[in-house]
């Protein structure tokens, strides 16, 4: 056998080895040290999508080390690169002597704390007419590396081509694994905590509202719950959930409101590697997370029309395609939307598709507020004190006298069933007896202290800006300064985010 072909096979059998490339890579490194001299190298594979050279291992003479170093690829390295995969049959060796006029390699050289006055030798190996990425090696002792060198490289340009594809495909399943893993673990504290959840009122003022759901769990129709802010309607979702037969599948939410419409396509149908800018994986939209289970489109009012559209592609064909991709995926879901405003007027304002709308509305269910069920309130306040106490490890919880309950009862809770938990919350961090007491309502409520009395005089009317910036100033106080998502002023206030952010801004007042 000519040195050639034994150069050849002992370097496939070094680089092919081993699972991990830092192991391949010093194999390598050992046998090459006895045909071309050598001090370092390196295997990099390309990212032109995210313009970086993703530096994946070194060797040297004392073992190998596994990197997750990014270079920005510089333009000189592009050109040579699209020239490369013009012409496959091109030179695939690059002699870099003089660093002073080659930026990636400089930079290179510098970030590991190398001199400049080394020699390099880049092997640009193609694998199915397509450079996937490169083999460095840097020889430091002052030698200059020789086209005779690169000759004798050039011969490796198979195997180290195939380690370099091997890499990024073993780099992909280990992603992949802990995405998969990830999403389990998500999916397991969304199973468990619907598996603990606890529907109060199922037997009182829920009854008909949890009978008409029960009948539509049993099918695959699409659901949209109707209800103001804070009634459960997401505690409704969970139950259809779970006394269908999806019930094994996962249940994934999605707060429509909470997510900027630049993000939307990402987040609902996922996005390919390289698709826009820090897309620097694939990811897995939600519809593909629910494959097989239920997704719970809340706040489905605040779906901007662009997504609405897509929205209703996936219901229509039942299929998804993430940002970025050509593929489509078939999904099999059942879709719940839920939505505190008026869709009706929505739909003849033109702000929500008439055809969306009608496809998502086969089984329409009413969410009645707390004060149309207030038989229910007793047992709330019993639940809420009992399991906010615990959350907040308070010991014994507080007793609830008759009156307190009374009074309770009275209330017309605008808020629902949210105000009530974050009132009972509230009351039990300053509460300091062993009777609970709730100082707040015993104020006149918002509407009346904004309502002008008969005694009212010009000089103590306020303006409406001014009235409109304490009705703003006091949601606020209310959701603890948080503007957006669930417990949210907007939703308290039933207006868009941005536009309350907007409103904010002209009335001067501060925000996070």
């Amino acid at each position: 056998m000519s040195n050639k072909h034994q150069l050849f096979y002992n370097f496939t059998s070094a680089i092919c080895r081993h699972l991990h490339p830092k192991d391949s890579l010093f194999a390598a490194f050992q046998v090459l040290e006895s045909h071309i001299p050598i001090d370092r190298t390196f295997l990099e594979a390309y990212d032109f999508d995210l313009g970086v050279v993703h530096v994946l291992a070194e060797a040297n003479k004392n073992g190998g080390v596994q990197l997750d170093r990014k270079v920005p690829i510089g333009a000189d390295l592009k050109r040579y690169v699209a020239a490369r995969n013009a012409d496959i049959d091109s030179p695939s060796v690059l002699i870099i002597n003089d660093l002073t006029n080659n930026d990636v390699a400089r930079q290179m050289v510098l970030s590991y704390g190398g001199t400049l006055d080394c020699s390099i030798m880049v092997l640009n190996p193609a694998l199915e007419n397509e450079v996937l990425g490169c083999m460095v090696i840097i020889c430091e002792s002052g030698y200059k590396y020789t086209d005779m060198d690169a000759e004798i490289f050039a011969l490796l340009d198979r195997p180290c081509a195939i380690s370099i594809s091997n890499t990024l495909k073993h780099r992909q399943v280990l992603y992949l694994q802990d995405l998969l893993a990830e999403e389990n673990r998500m999916l397991q504290q969304e199973l468990g905590a619907d598996a603990n959840s606890t529907i109060i009122g199922a037997d009182f003022g829920l009854a008909p509202t949890l009978s008409f759901a029960s009948k539509a769990a049993q099918h695959d129709s699409p659901i949209l719950l109707l209800g103001e802010t804070g009634t459960g309607k997401d505690v409704i979702a969970s139950y259809i959930h779970n006394v269908s037969a999806r019930n094994s599948g996962p249940f994934v939410r999605v707060n429509c409101g909470a997510i900027p419409e630049s993000l939307m396509d990402s987040e609902l149908f996922g996005h390919e590697k390289g698709a826009f800018t820090g897309a620097v994986g694939l990811k897995r939209g939600k519809f593909e997370r629910a494959n097989g289970g239920t997704i719970f489109l809340d706040e489905i009012g605040e779906l901007p029309l662009a997504a609405q559209v897509r929205l209703l592609r996936v219901l229509q064909n039942s299929e998804v395609e993430r940002v970025g991709g050509t593929e489509t995926l078939p999904v099999d879901i059942r879709v719940i939307a839920a939505t505190h405003r008026d869709i009706n007027k929505m739909v003849e304002q033109g702000t929500f598709r008439e055809d969306l709308f009608f496809r998502l509305s086969v089984f329409p269910i009413k969410v009645p507020s707390l004060r149309e069920r207030k038989e229910d309130i007793p047992a709330l306040l019993d639940y809420f004190v009992k399991r906010k106490a615990q959350l907040l490890k308070l010991g014994q919880p507080p007793r609830l006298t008759p009156s307190l309950v009374e009074e309770l009862c009275q209330y017309e809770w605008p808020g629902n069933v949210r105000e009530l938990e974050n009132v009972i919350e509230r009351a039990l961090i300053i509460n300091e007896g062993e009777v609970l007491s709730i100082p707040e309502l015993k104020q006149p409520n918002q509407a009346q202290s904004m309502t002008t009395s008969n005694s009212s005089t010009p000089d103590n009317i306020l303006s409406l800006d001014d009235a409109i910036k304490a009705h703003i100033k006091h949601a606020l106080a209310f959701c603890n300064g948080q503007i957006h998502g669930n417990n949210g002023a907007a939703e308290l206030l039933k207006i868009n985010p941005n536009t309350l952010r907007s409103r904010m801004r002209k009335l001067n007042i501060p925000f996070k």
